[in-house]
């Protein structure tokens, strides 16, 4: 029995397909409304007993999968979304639905791969998230922020003079960080700058962490701008991929470890 399962992000879509107890290789594309219904059926491209997909991508992106689902006759895609609990985690948030599925499928994979511990579970993307798991799998809740990309866009687009300043071709959040915190250019203060404040954010909320659970939650740390973000923390963290693809495949009945 083969599975597809989609991680459908802000402007990255992954997916793998799921095969008995194995996940294949997590392949990536980057998408945009332009190319939206390519990079659907690129995706689909295959044959598929169940169609799994987590998404943030928004209507325009889910009409596309399920056009070309149907288009080459698959499955109906199952949109995954959050519920009170599943899979040994229970949701901290009041109205359950308002936690993001990709949020919530994310905190299942990591609980499915670090089991009875306490975690701090942090996606570097277009947004920074928190989510805090206590080692019985209770949601305590978490924060969201810009990451670093969206962070520098926002000066980009709202600052005339930052912009002029930075140069051309500052769009996303990119390049080696230099040694030094302090940049000696609008650039690299840009750069700096960013990675700097989600890294201190996440160190604070370590912190926090400790104190409310009375120990040390295990951070896991995921997404694509965890490289810029990394370098700069002075907690120990453990690096994970690709945690919304364990989530589904654990929801699909099957042990990703």
């Amino acid at each position: 029995m083969a599975l597809l399962l989609i991680d459908a992000g802000n402007s990255r879509l992954k997916y793998a397909r799921l095969t008995g107890k194995r996940i294949g290789r997590v392949r990536t594309i980057e998408w945009n409304p332009k190319n939206a219904a390519r990079v659907a059926r690129t995706a689909l491209a295959g044959h598929y007993e169940r169609i799994l997909v987590c998404s943030v991508a928004g209507a325009g992106l889910e009409r596309s999968l399920r056009r070309a689902a149907r288009g080459s006759g698959l499955p109906r895609p199952q949109f995954i979304r959050s519920t009170r609990s599943s899979a040994g985690v229970r949701n901290g948030y009041v109205q359950t639905w308002r936690l993001g599925a990709d949020r919530w499928v994310a905190m299942l994979g990591a609980r499915g791969l670090y089991p009875r511990r306490a975690l701090c579970v942090v996606d570097v993307g277009t947004a920074l998230t928190i989510d805090l798991l206590d080692e019985k799998g209770l949601h305590r809740g978490g924060l969201l922020t810009p990451g670093p990309s969206l962070m520098v866009a926002s000066l980009l687009n709202y600052t005339a003079g930052i912009r002029q300043r930075a140069g051309a071709g500052l769009v996303r959040h990119g390049g080696r960080r230099s040694a030094e915190l302090f940049g000696r250019s609008t650039r690299a203060g840009l750069l700096s700058g960013s990675a700097a404040a989600c890294a201190a954010l996440i160190e604070r909320s370590m912190s926090e962490a400790r104190t409310a659970l009375g120990v040390r939650p295990k951070l896991l740390l995921a997404g694509g701008g965890a490289v810029h973000v990394a370098p700069l923390l002075r907690v120990p963290y453990t690096r994970v991929d690709h945690l919304v693809v364990h989530g589904l495949a654990l929801l699909a009945g099957v042990d990703s470890r």
